[in-house]
């Protein structure tokens, strides 16, 4: 069972974070360049909307494939390692980011786009592209900590 909460963390950690840099890196780029104003915002509003129910399907086992291994496996917060504590601190974070870009500015997005209100829909694409890049570069760094402290780095024990 161990091995299988954690082959789960992982699939769903890849995906929220490779997601969150495909859309960042190369799917934003390719629309500021390809797309006029509305099309680029209407093609948004249509990539979170497939995107997101994976990212809620993503915190939802992450947390409970991480809280499975931690109580089931660790024997709890207490007698896990440093670099655990590290992931779920930044995790939570990377979730309150999410929740944020989710009930705020992507609403907004939708009903600016429904509502044919380009610079609006704009200010709240701009909005959801900083805290994405931000949530991304988190995610980055917890792979790391995932993995030097599962290798043994002694300053993350």
């Amino acid at each position: 069972m161990y091995a299988f909460l954690v082959a789960v963390h992982v699939v769903f950690v890849v995906l929220w974070v490779g997601g969150m840099i495909f859309a960042w890196s190369f799917q934003r780029p390719a629309a500021a360049t390809e797309l006029e104003g509305p099309q680029r915002l209407r093609l948004w509003v249509a990539t979170f909307r497939g995107f997101f129910p994976w990212v809620w399907a993503s915190v939802i086992l992450l947390l409970v494939t991480g809280y499975g291994v931690i109580f089931g496996y660790m024997g709890g917060m207490g007698a896990a390692p440093l670099y655990v504590h590290l992931m779920n601190g930044l995790g939570l974070l990377m979730i309150a980011l999410y929740l944020h870009v989710f009930f705020a500015p992507y609403r907004k997005l939708r009903r600016a786009v429904e509502a044919e209100e380009w610079q609006e829909g704009g200010r709240q694409l701009g909005r959801i592209r900083r805290m994405v890049g931000a949530n991304f570069s988190i995610g980055i760094v917890v792979i790391v900590i995932a993995v030097a402290g599962a290798r043994g780095l002694p300053i993350l024990q």
